[in-house]
């Protein structure tokens, strides 16, 4: 299992991002959570496989059709054995 954390940088508050990320996160298969954040950013954490967590966050850069990601800052991250995927 691999981890990812993300801090997604844009239009990205009010416009359903959260929402769009717990959906497509599940179809994915993945697990962990997605807040937003005081300064205006949206906070990720995933976890699944390599190659799902790759398709998410290519997803995440276009996200919600009225979100404009600007970029996303992703690091390593220890798995944390979420059972599922949920918003904060």
């Amino acid at each position: 299992m691999t981890a990812r954390h993300l801090v997604i940088h844009g239009r990205v508050q009010g416009v359903f991002y959260r929402d769009w990320t717990v959906e497509t996160a599940r179809a994915l298969g993945l697990s962990g959570w997605v807040r937003n954040l005081p300064d205006g950013t949206v906070e990720a954490h995933l976890e699944g496989d390599e190659d799902a967590i790759k398709r998410m966050v290519a997803a995440m850069h276009d996200g919600s059709p009225r979100a404009h990601v600007d970029h996303i800052n992703a690091s390593s991250a220890e798995p944390q054995a979420y059972g599922e995927f949920i918003r904060r």
